[in-house]
């Protein structure tokens, strides 16, 4: 079975290591310096420059349609064999955010809610970006489940860094 991995950037060097992650998606603040890992491929490295906000703000990158385009064409693109890594700044709501919209786009009959609810059982610090799974969820014709879903988990835990988890794609 498929999974998607989800940890802060910190982490990302030992979750490569400890899950065989091949696949890798960074959605991180333009400027912010990552490094990717050895083990994953350039090609197989989605590098989206994005802000952590749900408004526009001076300064900062909204996520836009064309960040959740952008994204979608790659994870469509994974093929499964290897699982795939997601990140941003702490693990908490670009990652996550990302996470809900790849399983929902990959697994166009499973209900919103229960991937929503599978990432909050997983890591009580997950607190998807709004922004980003509103603009996914129009793109992907979900018609208002995939906000209401993430809505209904509330705001997790408040931290420096998110706990990191494992989505089964199914």
């Amino acid at each position: 079975m498929a999974r998607i991995h989800v940890c802060s950037l910190s982490k990302v060097p030992e979750t490569v290591r400890s899950t065989g992650a091949r696949t890798l998606v960074t959605l991180i603040n333009r400027g912010t310096p990552v490094r990717r890992p050895s083990e994953i491929p350039p090609d197989r490295h989605l590098m989206v420059a994005v802000s952590d906000i749900v408004a526009h703000e001076e300064g900062h990158i909204l996520p836009s349609d064309a960040h959740v385009a952008q994204l979608l064409a790659f994870v469509r693109q994974w093929d499964r064999a290897d699982p795939m890594l997601i990140h941003c700044w702490a693990g908490v709501s670009r990652s996550t955010a990302a996470a809900f919209i790849a399983a929902c786009a990959l697994n166009p009959h499973r209900a919103e809610t229960d991937i929503a609810e599978a990432i909050r059982r997983d890591s009580p610090t997950a607190t998807p970006n709004a922004r980003l799974v509103a603009v996914a969820d129009a793109m992907l014709g979900r018609e208002g489940r995939m906000a209401a879903a993430v809505e209904r988990i509330g705001r997790g835990d408040e931290c420096h860094e998110g706990v990191p988890f494992a989505l089964e794609l199914r």
